[in-house]
């Protein structure tokens, strides 16, 4: 008899273990966070877009656009706003543009929450946020950051 564990409890087990990883890797010299508003909707196709400012610790700062294109079983319309994320091993604030790996697990109805670790090579890109919504299923895509020239 095989043992079938829910998407969601792998999504959250892979979420924990990326969170509860070191936030620098050794030899990385940036501390640099994501502010940013994102809004999107899916019907099994995924797509939000939106812009932050990516700030770091030697007071270097970077406007990006944010797009985010994913497929799954999901449905919805939903934005965040005020979210915020930390990246990991960024050696220089360019590092944190590029295409991340993103998996995602969601269900949610007006006021809702969004959590997720993202990577991309060795950097790691950690987010939450709140906003409003509805959306329901599970998906995996790419989530992009580009900068504003």
């Amino acid at each position: 008899m095989k043992a079938c564990i829910p998407f969601s409890a792998v999504a959250a087990m892979l979420l924990g273990a990326v969170l509860s990883a070191p936030l620098a890797a050794e030899g990385a010299r940036l501390d640099c966070r994501l502010d940013y508003d994102l809004r999107g909707w899916s019907l099994v196709y995924k797509h939000a877009t939106g812009e932050g400012k990516v700030s770091c610790d030697n007071g270097q700062r970077m406007r990006v656009t944010i797009s985010a294109k994913a497929i799954g079983v999901t449905a919805g319309k939903w934005h965040i706003d005020n979210g915020r994320g930390r990246f990991s091993d960024i050696h220089d604030i360019r590092d944190v543009l590029g295409s991340y790996v993103q998996a995602t697990a969601n269900a949610g109805a007006g006021k809702s929450g969004e959590a997720q670790a993202l990577t991309k090579g060795t950097v790691s890109l950690a987010l939450a946020g709140n906003g409003e919504g509805v959306n329901l299923g599970v998906d995996v895509g790419k989530f992009t950051l580009e900068a504003v020239e």
